[in-house]
Parts: C-alpha cells; structure tokens; sequence
C-alpha cells in the first residue's frame, strides 16, 4: 500500500496569474511529489501499513523519532489540501458561512485583513488557515509542516501556503502581495462552505485519499 500523488483538480494554469503553470508544475510535480516519495520510502522501511494519511500525521506528531514522517506526512496532507481548496474562477462565500464571516469578522474584507496579516506576519515558512472551532471561526498559522490534525477540535475551511517556494518565481520576496492576490481570487468557498457544514456536524469533513495497493 503506497500513498499516491493526487492529481491537480484542475489545469496547471488555472490558478494564473497569482500562481503560474510553472510554479504550478514545480510546487505540485516536484515538491509535493518529493513529500509523498519520501512518506512512502519511511513507511516502508519501518513496515507500517497505515489506513489513511490522517492516522500518520497524528501517531508520528510530537514523536522526536518520527520527525522526518511527520514532516513529510503533514506536508503530504497539507499540499493536497492546498491543491483542493483553490478553484480557477472567482467565487463568493455564500450561506451560513457569509453569515459567520459576518458575525466573527465584520465581513469579507475584515476576514481579508486578518488572514493576510496572520499570513504575513508567520515568520519563516509555514501555512495560514480560516478553521472552524464548531461554529466559530478563526484565523491562524501553524509552522513549517505542521497542520490543523494537530490541533483539537479545528476543521480546516481554507488554507494558503507561504513557504517562499509557493510564491517566488511569481512574486519574488513579496509574501504580501501573494497572500492579499490568493485571497481575492483563488479560495473555493464552495468547498469552504462543506467544510464548515462538517465542523458543526452536517456531512463529513475532507479527508486526504487512502493509499493504493
């Protein structure tokens, strides 16, 4: 049983142009595809069979002697949701989401704020994430690999990656001008808004694919 690189759910050049083809193909071809190698290579060396990505990341999190899984299970996990939680085409969050927006943050463009100085600010690399604690809504980085599976009780709606690798070839050292782009055009609120149905207990949230015989 081997985890496989999920295919990119849409063109390479869909998300341009905050995140070009050719960022895409490096990010997704060789970054991700280096995670989810080395994360089978450690499984297999160690014998683990694993059920799901999630079971990984959870068991190997906070175990100094299963960093370098960690590190790549959680960034195997990250990317894909990454990857899932973008869409080609403007969308609006619409529904009970729009609703909590509204009521956690003053709106879309106060919910922007917080998002992209929570992004900008996180030193290094990292993610930036809107979550949902049950109904509640909420801004926060985790750093380097790290993701929201450790993190009790928070559903991830949305995520944005600032490791320099995510953003340079297209906007250089200017982390702020790829988040501020990224949030304006780039979330699947859509998806966002599933997410934050299964954060309050209607229908099941994400889970990253099984691993493959």
């Amino acid at each position: 049983m081997m985890f496989k690189l999920p295919d990119l759910p849409y063109a390479y050049d869909a998300l341009s142009p905050v995140i070009s083809a050719e960022t895409m193909r490096f990010h997704h071809d060789k970054h991700h595809a280096k995670y989810v190698d080395t994360l089978n290579d450690l499984l297999k060396a160690s014998g683990e069979t694993p059920a799901s990505l999630e079971e990984v990341v959870k068991a190997a999190a906070g175990d100094p002697a299963k960093k370098k899984l960690f590190n790549n299970a959680a960034q195997t996990y990250n990317h894909t949701f990454f990857w899932t939680c973008m869409i080609g085409e403007k969308q609006q969050p619409q529904g009970d989401l729009a609703a909590a927006i509204d009521r956690d943050f003053g709106g879309l463009d106060k919910l922007k704020e917080a998002f992209v100085t929570e992004s900008v600010n996180h030193f290094a690399s990292g993610w930036g994430w809107l979550a949902a604690e049950g109904d509640k809504l909420k801004v926060l980085s985790t750093h380097d690999a790290d993701d929201l599976l450790t993190h009790q009780g928070l559903t991830p709606l949305l995520t944005c990656d600032v490791w320099e690798h995510a953003y340079y070839l297209d906007h250089q050292n200017d982390r702020k001008a790829f988040v501020e782009a990224w949030f304006d055009n780039l979330p699947h609120w859509t998806f966002a808004a599933a997410q934050y149905d299964a954060a309050r207990g209607k229908g099941q949230a994400w889970r990253h694919p099984v691993p493959a015989a």
